[in-house]
């Protein structure tokens, strides 16, 4: 994708939370094969590290840090971009606030104030609180900033309630967020939503039989390849989609103009639907 884009991502600090597997894992190789410094969080030692590093040698790209750093802890957010400006960076060019926690959802009478809270903690104020800490250690917010998302807020799953508040509450945030960056440094924050992905996190929230119905009932196509995710993150802070800031992109290949009765109605023979 080098010739296509605008901006070189060469040397440059690209920072993504829980980026050592699933979607942030797929946004780093997606950067680090265009020459990007990658750093990667995670929690709780969960990392192999070898193998993610021999991802991104089969990548082309240079091997990513990896930190252990509590997205929820705002010692370990500092402690995270110090390092990055010990490793000599002015800036960090992008930032990916990809960490995603919450409890798996009830009945009303499992709703939970604490529960909340904590969702939202981990969920949907980093995105705020890491560009703070940017600003605080380099003088500057990133010139890109990414938050992931997905389409919980406007589509039932079951048991995603607490996901989908925090998402809702984080793409809001995009939107004032991006009136002040915008004023203050011409700097840039969007959100990009994906349908489902399978990853660890998907079999976690909803079981292992969610991936196979789905794709039983509906085909692979409801399905977003990792790989789909990385190409849209580096496309969003290519340069090539400057004119855009405070929007939520919704990668979804076009699925949830199909998603609906009539495609019920047309698959009943095929899936026994009738």
């Amino acid at each position: 994708m080098s010739s296509l884009l605008r901006n070189s991502f060469d040397g440059k600090a690209v920072v993504i939370t829980g980026g050592t597997k699933g979607l942030g894992l797929a946004i780093g190789l997606a950067f680090g094969a265009e020459g990007a410094s990658v750093y990667l969080t995670h929690k709780w030692g969960s990392a192999d590290e070898d193998a993610i590093r021999a991802r991104f040698t089969e990548a082309g790209a240079a091997p990513p840090v990896i930190l252990e750093a509590d997205a929820a802890i705002d010692e370990d957010t500092r402690a995270l971009f110090e390092k990055v400006k010990a490793d000599g960076h002015d800036s960090v060019e992008v930032f990916v606030s990809n960490v995603s926690f919450a409890q798996v959802g009830g009945g009303l009478d499992k709703y939970k104030k604490r529960r909340l809270f904590k969702s939202l903690e981990y969920s949907a104020w980093p995105m705020v609180g890491y560009v703070q800490i940017v600003k605080e250690t380099f003088g500057r917010y990133p010139r890109y900033t990414l938050g992931t998302s997905c389409d919980g807020p406007e589509t039932y799953y079951p048991g995603y309630d607490y996901v989908a508040v925090s998402k809702t509450v984080m793409e809001t945030f995009c939107k004032y967020m991006a009136k002040h960056l915008w004023e203050e440094e011409r700097a840039r924050i969007n959100i990009l939503r994906s349908r489902p992905v399978s990853t660890e996190s998907l079999v976690a929230t909803f079981g292992e039989e969610f991936e196979p119905w789905l794709k039983k009932h509906w085909g692979d196509d409801y399905f977003v390849e990792l790989e789909a995710v990385g190409e849209a993150a580096l496309c969003m802070c290519s340069g090539l989609m400057d004119a855009m800031t405070g929007q939520v992109i919704l990668l979804d290949k076009g699925v949830s103009f199909q998603d609906n009765m009539m495609r019920m109605f047309e698959r009943r023979a095929e899936v026994g639907w009738e």
